[in-house]
């Protein structure tokens, strides 16, 4: 392929993308597939001749398009949001034209420059405090991670390298692996799975921390975790900045909405914490992947993981005035991730995206609205952003029923989580085309499965 043909094909592609997202409501939201689908579909190894390339783009639809689910479709309400929209597409494109490699300021000067002014700028609409931000001199500063997994993997394995050094200067004489046996962190019992992971990972022990009636993690409860554990002989490192541990705050999908003024409250205490991390790319209009994590000391990342072999080196690197991300992070390479950022706050404006982030916040409470006026349901959880935790009056196998006969449909797609004892499902507003319609009509399909799941049950 030349540039004249990629200059057609590319407008071709633009066309067929186009028309997939403005025909998305007309596909199944969830594929009618079995497990092994494709591999029937293609020839056991790859062509030793070049294909033309429309043979390729036919088979996008007879191969690939049957087993996608369509996370941007409008009855999409599984999971989290993922976002979408063209400008970060756009900027997507020209990453990959450009194609660097910013492991180091040398390596691509712009990549990183830009990158530090992004997490600045998104800091900023966060409003978080002038320690997390880099300026001109700032200590701390922000990164584009791809996932919250990696950040909170990120930040547990810089505080356990902090804990162990400072041990260690206080008595050189212990080892590390004494120290290692003893680290414990901590977590609330309603964390992701992902920070159960990172204790994996990182090799230490990992506690969870019960949760009050709002599903939150009290202090009390924490205080007296690190008191049980430090009278055992074990050294608390990961959760509370109380005596010298570090906080680590999550906020992968709620953290868009601290852009909102009136959403700003949820995120009170960061001033507190030794990192922040949270993923514009579930609702702040970014596509996968921008995970954006913040330090109020860049030294503690940095002294985790810096090793400098001299092939990357450079004449700058230690002039105070940039950074090289590859030592904020697990792997050495990365993309030209902000280019997504600088696009989509540009042409969005700040007011822009506080607008979508209402809409959806809008659109959560009217769906819980209408829950409320059905007595067979009953909402789990205060409905805050855009997420709704409901159920059917019952047993939990009355909720599954349910559950099943509303993805088997595949008219929109749900997902459950446990509250407690309870299965419980959950109404996420996800897609960035999602109107009151789709909310509307997704509630008359899940109430028309209920009758018939409790209809069923009684005879």
């Amino acid at each position: 392929m030349d540039s004249s043909e990629f200059r057609r094909r590319g407008k071709e592609m633009v066309d067929y993308i186009a028309d997939y997202l403005e025909g998305i409501e007309g596909r199944p939201v969830y594929p009618d597939v079995e497990p092994g689908y494709l591999r029937p579909l293609i020839p056991t190894a790859a062509p030793q001749e070049p294909e033309a390339y429309e043979d390729i783009i036919k088979d996008i639809e007879k191969i690939i398009m049957p087993g996608v689910t369509h996370w941007h479709s409008p009855y999409f309400f599984a999971y989290f949001p993922t976002a979408s929209s063209y400008p970060a597409m756009l900027a997507d494109m020209l990453c990959g034209a450009i194609g660097c490699i910013g492991f180091t300021w040398a390596a691509s000067p712009a990549c990183t420059e830009l990158e530090t002014v992004m997490m600045d700028w998104l800091g900023k609409m966060l409003q978080l405090p002038e320690a997390f931000l880099a300026g001109r001199a700032g200590e701390g500063g922000g990164v584009i991670q791809g996932s919250a997994s990696e950040a909170t993997l990120v930040a547990l394995l810089a505080a356990r390298t902090k804990a162990i050094r400072q041990l260690q200067a206080a008595s050189p004489g212990l080892t590390q692996a004494a120290i290692m046996e003893k680290l414990v962190a901590y977590t609330s019992d309603q964390a992701h799975s992902s920070v159960e992971r990172a204790g994996l990972i990182g090799g230490v022990k990992l506690k969870t921390i019960p949760s009050d009636g709002n599903f939150s993690m009290r202090a009390s409860a924490l205080q007296e975790a690190l008191e049980q554990d430090k009278a055992a002989g074990l050294i608390p490192f990961f959760v509370s900045n109380l005596e010298g541990v570090w906080l680590h705050i999550d906020a992968a999908y709620a953290g868009s909405a601290f852009i909102c003024p009136e959403f700003r409250y949820l995120l009170n205490g960061v001033e507190f914490a030794d990192s922040f991390n949270f993923n514009p790319h579930k609702w702040l209009l970014v596509n996968f992947d921008c995970s954006a994590m913040w330090v109020k000391k860049r030294t503690d990342l940095t002294g985790a993981f810096k090793l400098d072999p001299v092939y990357l080196k450079h004449n700058h690197q230690d002039s105070g005035l940039i950074t090289d991300y590859r030592h904020w992070q697990i792997p050495l390479g990365r993309r030209f991730r902000s280019l997504k950022m600088w696009f989509v706050f540009r042409m969005y404006g700040v007011k822009g995206l506080q607008a979508y982030i209402r809409k959806h916040v809008a659109l959560s409470h009217e769906f819980e609205s209408l829950v409320r006026q059905d007595p067979r349901f009953e909402i789990c959880t205060e409905v805050i952003l855009g997420l709704v935790c409901f159920r059917l009056k019952g047993s939990n196998q009355l909720n599954e029923t349910l559950l099943q006969r509303i993805n088997s449909t595949k008219k929109i797609h749900l997902v459950p989580c446990h509250l407690r004892d309870k299965f419980v499902l959950r109404f996420a507003v996800c897609s960035r085309t999602v109107e009151s319609a789709h909310v509307q009509l997704a509630w008359e399909h899940i109430r028309e499965l209920a009758s018939s799941v409790l209809r069923a049950e009684k005879q």
